[in-house]
C-alpha cells in the first residue's frame, strides 16, 4: 500500500462507504475524513454525522449542494435537451462531477493527501469520480476499493459491514442499490439484474403507481425565461422549491418513471429502473417550447449536439473542453427560449397541452390551410423542381445506363 496519510472520502451512508472506512483504516493507517453532500437525498441523509464517526472518520463534512446541483448542472442539462440512449435524464451522471468538486475543495481544506469513492470495478460512477480529480486536483492519490479489496459482491459487502457492527440499509434478501438526489432516484441489483423482470410495486418511493393514480387528469403550467424554469402555474420560485414541487406534483400522478437496459461506458449493458417525476415535466416542457421559438436548422443541429452532450455527462466528462464549449452553444440558443407550456398529467403520463411564447416562431397567417394573404401556393412549384433536381438528374442517368 502507498503511503497516506489522510484520505477524504466521499461518503452516503450506504452499504459501500460504509465499510470503506474501517478498511482504509485497517489497510493505508490512515485517517479518514468523510465528506457528504446534499443533493436533496432527503431523509437518507439524517443519520450520515453519527454513522460516519461511529465506523472511524475522524470528522465529517457535510455541504448542502442542492443549489448549486440545480442551477449549474441539472439546469445546463436540461437546457441540452440531453438524454442518454433517448430516455435517461442522468440523475446519477450528472451528481458525480459536483460531489467530486465539492470533495476535492475539502481536501485541500483539510490538506489531504487522498481521495476514495465507494464506486465499483464495473460501474461509471468510478470514471465519473476520478475524471473530475484528475480535473481539478491531479496531484491527489486516489483510492478505490472495490479495485484493491477482497470483497466482490453486495453480499461480502453486508457480511463485512456486520462484522464490523455497521448497520446498513441493503440486506442479502432485498439488495437493491438506491441512488437518491432531488433530480431523481435509481435502482439497481436484486430481481432487477433480469431485465424480463418488472420491478415491484412497492420498490417505488417518488412516484406513485399509475393505476393508483388519481382518476382525474391535473394541468400543470411551467413558465421559462431564456431556457430557465422560473415558475409553476403562475407562481415564481427559486431551482430547489421549484424542482422539489414538481416532483410532488408529478408523483402524485405516477409520471416520470423509466425502466432501461443501458450501455455502461466500461463495455456491458446494466438495467437500471429510474424515477425522475419533475425532472420529465422540466424535459418535455422545455423541449415543447424550443420547438415553438428556434429555428429549423438550428433545432435540428441542437439535436446532433444533444446526443453528444448526453455521452460526455454520462462519460463523467463535464469537466471537459468539449462540455464547456457546447454549453455556451447551448446558451446562445435558449436566448429566445421564454414562455409557458401547459402539461397534462394522467395515470403516468405527460401531454402537452399547450404552448405560448413572445418569441414564437409560429405564424398563424403562414401556417393556416384556410385563406391567406400572405403565402403564394404557385411559389412551391419552382422551389419543388429546384430541391428534386439532383434526384431527377440522377434518375435520367442512370436510365440510360440500363
Amino acid at each position: 500500500m502507498a503511503t497516506v496519510k489522510k484520505v477524504v472520502l466521499a461518503y452516503s451512508g450506504g452499504l459501500d462507504t460504509s465499510v470503506i472506512i474501517p478498511w482504509l483504516i485497517e489497510n493505508y493507517h490512515c485517517e479518514v475524513i468523510a465528506f457528504a453532500a446534499d443533493i436533496g437525498q432527503g431523509e437518507e441523509l439524517a443519520p450520515v454525522r453519527k454513522k460516519a464517526i461511529d465506523s472511524g472518520a475522524s470528522k465529517i463534512h457535510v455541504l448542502d449542494l442542492r443549489e448549486e446541483f440545480m442551477r449549474d448542472f441539472c439546469f445546463p442539462l436540461l437546457q441540452s435537451g440531453a438524454l442518454y440512449e433517448r430516455r435517461y435524464m442522468m440523475g446519477t451522471s450528472i451528481a458525480r462531477p459536483l460531489i467530486a468538486k465539492a470533495q476535492v475543495e475539502v481536501a485541500r481544506k483539510e490538506n489531504a493527501d487522498a481521495v476514495s469513492h465507494g464506486a465499483t470495478g464495473k460501474g461509471n460512477d468510478q470514471v465519473r469520480f476520478e475524471l473530475t480529480y484528475q480535473a481539478l486536483a491531479p496531484d491527489l492519490k486516489i483510492i478505490a476499493p472495490w479495485r484493491e479489496w477482497d470483497i466482490r459482491s453486495r453480499a461480502d459487502a453486508v457480511e463485512y459491514a456486520k462484522k464490523h457492527n455497521i448497520p446498513v440499509p441493503v440486506t442479502v434478501e432485498k439488495p437493491y442499490s438506491m441512488d437518491r438526489n432531488m433530480w431523481h432516484l435509481s435502482f439497481e441489483g436484486g430481481i432487477l439484474e433480469d431485465p424480463g423482470s418488472e420491478p415491484p410495486k412497492d420498490m417505488f418511493i417518488l412516484t406513485k403507481n399509475p393505476e393508483d393514480a388519481p382518476d382525474q387528469a391535473q394541468y400543470v403550467e411551467i413558465e421559462f425565461e431564456k431556457g430557465t424554469p422560473v415558475a409553476v402555474d403562475g407562481q415564481r420560485m427559486g431551482p430547489v422549491d421549484l424542482v422539489m414541487h414538481l416532483n410532488e406534483i408529478a408523483g402524485k400522478h405516477g409520471v416520470g418513471r423509466v425502466d432501461l437496459c443501458e450501455n455502461r461506458l466500461v463495455g456491458m449493458k446494466s438495467r437500471g429502473v429510474y424515477e425522475t417525476p419533475g425532472g420529465t415535466l422540466l424535459f418535455e416542457a422545455h423541449r415543447e417550447l424550443l420547438s415553438l421559438t428556434c429555428d429549423r436548422d438550428t433545432l435540428h443541429y441542437r439535436n446532433l449536439l444533444a446526443e453528444r452532450y448526453a455521452e460526455l455527462v454520462y462519460n463523467g466528462q463535464w469537466f471537459s473542453p468539449l462540455r464547456r464549449s457546447l454549453d455556451a452553444f447551448f446558451r446562445e440558443t435558449e436566448q429566445y427560449v421564454t414562455g409557458t407550456v401547459r402539461l397534462k398529467l394522467y395515470k403516468g403520463n405527460c401531454t402537452i397541452a399547450g404552448r405560448k411564447s413572445p418569441n414564437s416562431l409560429y405564424r398563424h397567417e403562414y401556417a393556416t390551410f384556410e385563406q391567406d394573404e400572405v403565402y403564394n401556393q404557385k411559389d412551391a412549384e419552382g422551389f419543388i423542381k429546384l430541391f428534386g433536381l439532383p434526384t431527377k438528374i440522377e434518375s435520367f442517368v442512370r436510365s440510360i445506363a440500363k
